[in-house]
Protein backbone atom coordinates (compact mmCIF):
# COMPACT_ATOMS: atom_id res chain seq x y z
CA UNK A 1 0.00 0.00 0.00
CA UNK A 2 1.25 2.94 -0.86
CA UNK A 3 0.85 6.31 1.92
CA UNK A 4 0.25 9.78 0.57
CA UNK A 5 -0.96 13.35 2.07
CA UNK A 6 -3.90 14.81 1.20
CA UNK A 7 -2.83 18.54 0.57
CA UNK A 8 -4.52 21.03 3.27
CA UNK A 9 -5.23 23.98 1.14
CA UNK A 10 -7.65 25.30 2.90
CA UNK A 11 -5.29 25.64 6.37
CA UNK A 12 -2.11 26.12 5.18
CA UNK A 13 -0.82 29.69 3.00
CA UNK A 14 -0.07 29.86 -0.20
CA UNK A 15 2.81 31.83 -0.53
CA UNK A 16 5.81 29.99 -2.54
CA UNK A 17 7.62 29.57 0.66
CA UNK A 18 4.61 27.91 2.48
CA UNK A 19 3.78 25.54 -0.51
CA UNK A 20 7.65 24.72 -0.53
CA UNK A 21 7.89 23.98 2.73
CA UNK A 22 5.63 22.30 3.42
CA UNK A 23 6.37 19.69 0.11
CA UNK A 24 9.86 19.11 1.51
CA UNK A 25 8.23 18.78 4.30
CA UNK A 26 6.05 16.18 3.68
CA UNK A 27 8.64 14.43 1.18
CA UNK A 28 11.28 13.88 4.07
CA UNK A 29 8.84 11.63 6.56
CA UNK A 30 8.71 9.13 3.53
CA UNK A 31 5.18 9.52 2.47
CA UNK A 32 4.85 8.51 -1.55
CA UNK A 33 2.65 11.54 -3.02
CA UNK A 34 0.37 14.56 -3.02
CA UNK A 35 -3.48 14.15 -3.32
CA UNK A 36 -5.66 17.40 -4.12
CA UNK A 37 -8.64 18.62 -4.40
CA UNK A 38 -10.08 21.38 -6.92
CA UNK A 39 -12.50 24.20 -6.76
CA UNK A 40 -12.23 27.00 -9.46
CA UNK A 41 -14.57 29.36 -7.91
CA UNK A 42 -16.66 29.70 -4.88
CA UNK A 43 -19.84 30.37 -4.08
CA UNK A 44 -20.68 33.47 -1.73
CA UNK A 45 -23.38 31.95 0.91
CA UNK A 46 -24.78 35.29 1.71
CA UNK A 47 -26.37 34.98 -2.29
CA UNK A 48 -26.67 31.30 -2.19
CA UNK A 49 -28.51 29.76 0.47
CA UNK A 50 -27.97 26.26 -0.50
CA UNK A 51 -24.46 26.43 0.27
CA UNK A 52 -24.71 27.04 4.11
CA UNK A 53 -24.51 23.09 4.49
CA UNK A 54 -22.35 23.16 1.80
CA UNK A 55 -18.35 21.96 2.57
CA UNK A 56 -16.59 25.10 1.06
CA UNK A 57 -17.69 28.40 -0.08
CA UNK A 58 -16.23 31.64 -0.95
CA UNK A 59 -13.52 31.84 1.75
CA UNK A 60 -12.14 27.96 1.29
CA UNK A 61 -8.56 28.61 0.02
CA UNK A 62 -7.80 26.31 -3.19
CA UNK A 63 -4.91 26.27 -5.19
CA UNK A 64 -5.15 24.99 -8.98
CA UNK A 65 -4.16 21.41 -8.29
CA UNK A 66 -2.56 21.46 -12.21
CA UNK A 67 -0.67 24.56 -11.85
CA UNK A 68 0.02 23.44 -7.97
CA UNK A 69 2.10 19.79 -9.07
CA UNK A 70 4.01 21.62 -11.84
CA UNK A 71 5.27 23.67 -9.10
CA UNK A 72 5.77 20.67 -6.92
CA UNK A 73 7.24 18.64 -9.39
CA UNK A 74 10.81 20.58 -9.64
CA UNK A 75 10.73 20.77 -5.85
CA UNK A 76 10.14 16.95 -4.58
CA UNK A 77 11.00 15.47 -8.03
CA UNK A 78 10.79 11.68 -6.43
CA UNK A 79 7.05 12.02 -5.26
CA UNK A 80 3.71 10.96 -7.07
CA UNK A 81 0.75 13.28 -7.71
CA UNK A 82 -3.18 12.39 -8.27
CA UNK A 83 -5.68 15.16 -8.38
CA UNK A 84 -8.52 13.82 -6.09
CA UNK A 85 -10.35 15.05 -8.00
CA UNK A 86 -10.89 17.12 -11.13
CA UNK A 87 -14.08 18.18 -11.61
CA UNK A 88 -14.35 17.38 -15.60
CA UNK A 89 -17.23 18.06 -17.12
CA UNK A 90 -16.75 21.75 -15.78
CA UNK A 91 -13.54 21.70 -17.85
CA UNK A 92 -12.61 21.37 -21.25
CA UNK A 93 -11.37 17.96 -21.73
CA UNK A 94 -8.38 18.39 -24.10
CA UNK A 95 -7.18 21.02 -21.84
CA UNK A 96 -7.34 18.74 -19.12
CA UNK A 97 -5.78 16.22 -21.14
CA UNK A 98 -2.87 18.61 -21.92
CA UNK A 99 -2.08 19.66 -18.23
CA UNK A 100 -2.47 16.19 -17.03
CA UNK A 101 -0.09 14.96 -20.07
CA UNK A 102 2.23 18.38 -19.01
CA UNK A 103 2.29 16.96 -14.84
CA UNK A 104 3.22 13.41 -16.17
CA UNK A 105 6.23 14.81 -18.18
CA UNK A 106 7.21 16.96 -15.59
CA UNK A 107 6.82 14.57 -13.01
CA UNK A 108 8.68 11.55 -14.95
CA UNK A 109 5.39 9.58 -14.64
CA UNK A 110 4.50 9.39 -11.35
CA UNK A 111 0.54 11.59 -11.77
CA UNK A 112 -2.83 9.96 -11.74
CA UNK A 113 -5.63 11.75 -13.36
CA UNK A 114 -8.38 11.79 -10.72
CA UNK A 115 -11.67 12.82 -11.85
CA UNK A 116 -15.65 13.00 -10.86
CA UNK A 117 -18.83 14.66 -12.00
CA UNK A 118 -18.65 17.30 -8.88
CA UNK A 119 -21.23 19.03 -6.68
CA UNK A 120 -22.00 22.64 -7.34
CA UNK A 121 -23.57 24.03 -10.03
CA UNK A 122 -22.08 27.51 -9.57
CA UNK A 123 -18.85 26.43 -10.85
CA UNK A 124 -20.25 24.78 -14.22
CA UNK A 125 -22.01 28.62 -14.23
CA UNK A 126 -18.78 30.29 -13.89
CA UNK A 127 -16.41 28.31 -16.49
CA UNK A 128 -19.49 28.41 -19.26
CA UNK A 129 -20.63 24.43 -18.83
CA UNK A 130 -24.06 22.97 -18.32
CA UNK A 131 -24.82 20.95 -14.99
CA UNK A 132 -27.51 19.44 -16.50
CA UNK A 133 -25.50 17.07 -19.10
CA UNK A 134 -22.55 16.57 -17.03
CA UNK A 135 -22.97 12.94 -16.63
CA UNK A 136 -23.75 12.47 -20.73
CA UNK A 137 -20.60 14.60 -21.52
CA UNK A 138 -18.31 12.95 -18.46
CA UNK A 139 -17.79 9.63 -20.18
CA UNK A 140 -17.16 10.93 -23.91
CA UNK A 141 -14.32 13.05 -22.13
CA UNK A 142 -12.56 10.40 -20.75
CA UNK A 143 -12.98 8.24 -24.27
CA UNK A 144 -11.52 11.30 -25.80
CA UNK A 145 -8.86 11.89 -23.53
CA UNK A 146 -7.99 8.50 -23.29
CA UNK A 147 -6.97 9.06 -27.23
CA UNK A 148 -5.18 12.04 -26.27
CA UNK A 149 -3.06 10.72 -23.72
CA UNK A 150 -1.92 8.13 -25.98
CA UNK A 151 -1.95 8.95 -30.00
CA UNK A 152 0.41 11.35 -31.83
CA UNK A 153 -2.86 12.12 -34.18
CA UNK A 154 -6.29 11.83 -33.11
CA UNK A 155 -9.32 12.53 -35.12
CA UNK A 156 -12.34 12.38 -32.72
CA UNK A 157 -16.13 12.80 -33.66
CA UNK A 158 -18.14 12.50 -30.71
CA UNK A 159 -21.88 13.82 -29.53
CA UNK A 160 -20.05 16.62 -27.77
CA UNK A 161 -16.63 16.95 -28.96
CA UNK A 162 -14.62 17.27 -32.04
CA UNK A 163 -10.91 17.05 -33.43
CA UNK A 164 -10.09 16.37 -36.44
CA UNK A 165 -6.51 15.12 -36.89
CA UNK A 166 -4.68 16.84 -34.34
CA UNK A 167 -2.75 16.07 -30.88
CA UNK A 168 -0.83 17.03 -27.75
CA UNK A 169 2.92 17.62 -27.55
CA UNK A 170 4.39 16.18 -25.24
CA UNK A 171 2.55 12.87 -24.65
CA UNK A 172 2.54 11.08 -21.04
CA UNK A 173 5.43 9.57 -20.23
CA UNK A 174 2.48 6.97 -18.90
CA UNK A 175 0.61 5.48 -22.14
CA UNK A 176 -1.70 4.64 -20.63
CA UNK A 177 -2.30 7.74 -17.99
CA UNK A 178 -4.22 6.49 -15.17
CA UNK A 179 -7.38 7.80 -14.98
CA UNK A 180 -9.66 7.27 -11.70
CA UNK A 181 -12.88 7.88 -10.71
CA UNK A 182 -13.94 9.36 -6.96
CA UNK A 183 -17.83 8.73 -6.86
CA UNK A 184 -20.37 7.67 -4.41
CA UNK A 185 -23.48 7.22 -6.01
CA UNK A 186 -24.67 3.71 -7.29
CA UNK A 187 -24.69 4.85 -11.13
CA UNK A 188 -21.11 6.47 -10.56
CA UNK A 189 -19.79 3.41 -9.07
CA UNK A 190 -20.72 1.08 -11.66
CA UNK A 191 -19.65 3.66 -13.77
CA UNK A 192 -15.91 3.76 -12.33
CA UNK A 193 -15.65 -0.41 -12.53
CA UNK A 194 -16.26 -0.27 -16.02
CA UNK A 195 -14.08 2.75 -17.48
CA UNK A 196 -11.53 3.83 -15.28
CA UNK A 197 -8.10 2.45 -13.77
CA UNK A 198 -8.81 3.31 -10.37
CA UNK A 199 -11.41 4.22 -7.93
CA UNK A 200 -11.68 6.66 -4.50
CA UNK A 201 -14.75 5.81 -2.12
CA UNK A 202 -16.49 9.26 -1.24
CA UNK A 203 -18.87 8.15 0.80
CA UNK A 204 -20.72 4.80 2.00
CA UNK A 205 -24.24 4.90 1.96
CA UNK A 206 -26.27 4.97 5.64
CA UNK A 207 -26.62 1.69 7.07
CA UNK A 208 -23.53 0.40 4.91
CA UNK A 209 -20.15 -0.87 5.33
CA UNK A 210 -16.92 -0.04 3.63
CA UNK A 211 -16.57 -4.02 3.23
CA UNK A 212 -19.72 -4.11 1.70
CA UNK A 213 -18.97 -1.30 -1.26
CA UNK A 214 -15.82 -2.89 -1.89
CA UNK A 215 -17.96 -5.90 -2.41
CA UNK A 216 -20.01 -4.16 -4.52
CA UNK A 217 -17.28 -2.51 -6.70
CA UNK A 218 -15.50 -6.47 -7.01
CA UNK A 219 -18.89 -7.55 -8.54
CA UNK A 220 -18.88 -4.67 -10.84
CA UNK A 221 -15.49 -5.37 -12.12
CA UNK A 222 -16.28 -9.32 -12.84
CA UNK A 223 -19.28 -8.12 -14.62
CA UNK A 224 -17.39 -6.06 -17.06
CA UNK A 225 -14.58 -8.66 -16.43
CA UNK A 226 -12.24 -6.93 -15.02
CA UNK A 227 -9.57 -8.25 -12.78
CA UNK A 228 -9.99 -6.42 -8.90
CA UNK A 229 -6.48 -6.81 -8.50
CA UNK A 230 -5.67 -4.81 -11.43
CA UNK A 231 -7.66 -1.91 -10.00
CA UNK A 232 -6.81 1.43 -7.81
CA UNK A 233 -8.61 1.78 -4.84
CA UNK A 234 -7.29 4.69 -2.81
CA UNK A 235 -8.97 5.68 0.46
CA UNK A 236 -8.62 8.97 3.30
CA UNK A 237 -7.98 8.36 6.59
CA UNK A 238 -8.95 11.69 8.68
CA UNK A 239 -6.43 11.67 11.68
CA UNK A 240 -8.69 13.76 13.59
CA UNK A 241 -10.75 10.92 14.53
CA UNK A 242 -9.59 8.27 17.11
CA UNK A 243 -6.16 7.75 18.38
CA UNK A 244 -2.84 6.49 16.58
CA UNK A 245 -3.78 2.71 17.78
CA UNK A 246 -7.16 3.38 15.93
CA UNK A 247 -5.31 4.76 12.50
CA UNK A 248 -3.55 1.29 12.59
CA UNK A 249 -6.63 -0.85 12.72
CA UNK A 250 -8.30 1.39 10.31
CA UNK A 251 -5.24 0.90 7.73
CA UNK A 252 -5.08 -2.64 8.38
CA UNK A 253 -8.34 -2.87 7.60
CA UNK A 254 -8.11 -0.66 3.97
CA UNK A 255 -5.53 -3.42 3.43
CA UNK A 256 -7.80 -6.57 4.12
CA UNK A 257 -10.20 -4.71 1.97
CA UNK A 258 -7.81 -4.48 -1.19
CA UNK A 259 -6.77 -0.78 -0.94
CA UNK A 260 -3.78 0.30 -3.17
CA UNK A 261 -3.23 3.58 -1.92
CA UNK A 262 -4.30 5.33 1.21
CA UNK A 263 -4.66 8.96 1.92
CA UNK A 264 -3.77 10.60 5.06
CA UNK A 265 -6.04 13.80 5.63
CA UNK A 266 -5.24 16.56 8.02
CA UNK A 267 -7.57 19.08 7.24
CA UNK A 268 -10.59 19.66 9.74
CA UNK A 269 -8.53 18.52 12.55
CA UNK A 270 -8.09 21.74 14.45
CA UNK A 271 -4.73 22.72 12.37
CA UNK A 272 -3.33 25.95 11.45
CA UNK A 273 -0.37 26.26 9.33
CA UNK A 274 2.08 24.71 7.75
CA UNK A 275 4.03 23.13 11.13
CA UNK A 276 1.04 22.13 12.77
CA UNK A 277 0.23 19.97 9.62
CA UNK A 278 3.78 18.65 9.45
CA UNK A 279 3.78 17.45 12.72
CA UNK A 280 1.20 15.62 12.71
CA UNK A 281 2.03 13.81 9.79
CA UNK A 282 5.02 13.11 11.43
CA UNK A 283 2.88 11.37 13.89
CA UNK A 284 1.18 9.65 11.44
CA UNK A 285 4.17 8.32 9.88
CA UNK A 286 6.05 7.11 12.51
CA UNK A 287 2.81 5.55 13.77
CA UNK A 288 3.18 3.46 10.54
CA UNK A 289 6.71 3.09 10.59
CA UNK A 290 7.30 5.32 7.50
CA UNK A 291 11.26 5.48 6.41
CA UNK A 292 12.30 9.08 6.79
CA UNK A 293 14.36 10.43 3.76
CA UNK A 294 16.60 12.42 6.38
Amino acid sequence: MKIGVVYPQTEIGTTPTEVRDYAQGVAELGYTHFLAYEHVVGGDPEQHPELKAAPYDLDSRFQEPFVLFGYLAGIVPHMGFVTGIVILPQRQATLVAKQASVVDVLSDGKFRLGVGLGWNPIEYEALGQKWSNRARRFEEQIELMRELLSQKIVTFDGKYHKVTAAGLNPLPVQRPLPIWIGAAAEPAIRRAARIADGFFPLRKPEGSTWADEIEKLHGYLEEYGRDPRQFGIEVTLRTGNGSPEDWCKEMEEWKRLGASHLCIHTMGCGLSGVDAHLQRLKQVAETFGLQSTN
